[in-house]
């Protein structure tokens, strides 16, 4: 049998070689291409038209109900990467609709990477006391409507504020479980998102806003967001589609060398105290770790998430829990703060913490969380101050960090969680 071979000098660049047993799709049909190899003539490709978000358009119509106002972006006391660049891109949103937005909290910066992000990017941010009193005190009547963003309200001293105001709730944005049942004229919580952030950047790629490279501030807030997905999906590596979707959006206006600069902040020596104290004072019961820190500065309490990222890495330990009594230099605030990570799939951080700690006498919970994530606080209420009297201030802590391990232990090991101390 004589050997047949095709010169592909011969070919033009329209000819496209294909098998000859290769099938011919539903609709074409084969047309010789001069070289005893016939390939189909080509199926039309009809565009995917993808329908517009109804939420998309509701938020335009709230953002032009509300033109030439000027609103409050109320963010949770101690705001995290997430929620800060989460609030300054709907601020940048808001602008287009000539809406001025002051983003406020009303605790602290405390974690350095939080700190060095709004230092660096100059992000517009106001530190509320709610507690201020005469000339120190803000005038919050010269707003028309809060936001909430990266919170429900109620992580934040300001929302009674508020509402004592008689402000409207404009507009709800958030990616944590539903919380609380408050009504505004827009409201996005997506509890399957992993990030605030990532609904921001969607906002984004809908065209609320143009994202332009040649602006500064364009080009931070891009950095900021990017820094916010990143830290709520663990470095990526819980993001889902849409949250590796929204980075590649960010990448193109993102500032590389201005996000290496805000990761490689160095942890305070507060931090480094509160994580040396965690490893003295933890205990280990079914992998589960479990950590009484003491007393804490107010604005030192981000040190207990860091404790908790630290110790969640330990060998034999899935999930981590580190706790302490948190105060304020006069004493007005008292609280038990506690942080929750883990790394076990089961286990939803949100659930667990509802359980463990309950609700308040008004039906609100504690604590809640998200995945592979969670925290709570408890006043104090009446057992509140007089720490300078070692005695009962050593008491009050043994007291609660007793209460605290009992509420824990009795779902990580229900059969033998009384403890016993001498």
């Amino acid at each position: 049998m004589q050997n047949s071979t095709l010169d592909i000098s011969d070919l033009s660049e329209t000819d496209v070689i294909i098998p000859s047993h290769a099938p011919i799709p539903e609709g074409g049909s084969v047309i010789p291409n001069g070289n005893g190899i016939t390939a189909p003539t080509p199926t039309p490709v009809r565009a995917i038209e993808r329908p517009l978000d109804p939420r998309i358009e509701s938020l335009k119509q709230v953002l032009e109900r509300h033109r030439q106002t000027r609103q409050l972006i109320i963010l949770q006391d101690f705001p995290d990467p997430d929620a800060l660049s989460s609030a300054w891109t709907f601020k940048l949103i808001a602008e287009k609709y000539d809406i001025q937005c002051d983003i406020a909290y009303a605790g602290a910066l405390s974690h350095q990477e939080n700190i060095t992000l709004v230092r660096l990017t100059n992000l517009p941010l106001i530190r509320w006391n709610p507690q201020a009193k005469g000339k120190d005190q803000r005038d919050i009547m010269v707003y028309q409507g809060y936001i909430l963003v990266d919170n429900q309200g109620t992580t934040s001293q300001l929302l009674p504020l508020v509402h004592e105001a008689g402000l409207p709730a404009i507009a709800i944005i958030d990616h944590h479980a539903l919380q609380e049942n408050i009504t505004a004229e827009f409201t996005d919580i997506r509890p399957n998102i992993r990030a605030t952030a990532t609904i921001l950047t969607q906002y984004l790629q809908a065209g609320l806003l143009q994202l332009d490279s040649g602006k500064t501030d364009h080009v931070k807030c891009a950095t900021a967001l990017m820094h916010g997905l990143r830290s709520d999906t663990d470095c990526l590596k819980q993001a889902r589609e849409e949250d590796f979707l929204a980075a590649a959006y960010l990448s193109k206006f993102c500032d590389c060398q201005l996000l290496n600069t805000v990761l490689l902040s160095h942890r305070s020596k507060q931090v480094m105290d509160v994580i040396e104290r965690s490893l003295k004072n933890r205990s280990i019961h079914n992998n589960f770790l479990i950590a009484g820190v003491g007393y804490l500065r107010y604005e030192d309490r981000d040190a207990i998430p860091q404790a908790a990222d630290f110790l969640v890495t330990e060998e034999n330990v899935h999930t981590a829990v580190v706790y302490g009594l948190v105060h304020d230099e006069d004493e007005e605030v008292e609280l038990i703060v506690g942080s929750l990570r883990t790394t076990k799939i089961t286990l939803d951080p949100d659930e667990f913490i509802k359980e463990a700690f309950g609700q308040d006498s008004q039906g609100r919970f504690f604590g809640g969380g998200r995945s592979q994530a969670g925290g709570f606080e408890i006043p104090v209420g009446f057992l509140a101050g007089l720490n300078a009297n070692p005695e009962y201030a050593k008491l009050k802590w043994n007291v609660y960090d007793t209460q605290i391990k009992q509420k824990l232990l009795h779902l990580v090991n229900p059969k033998n969680n009384v403890l016993h101390t001498t």
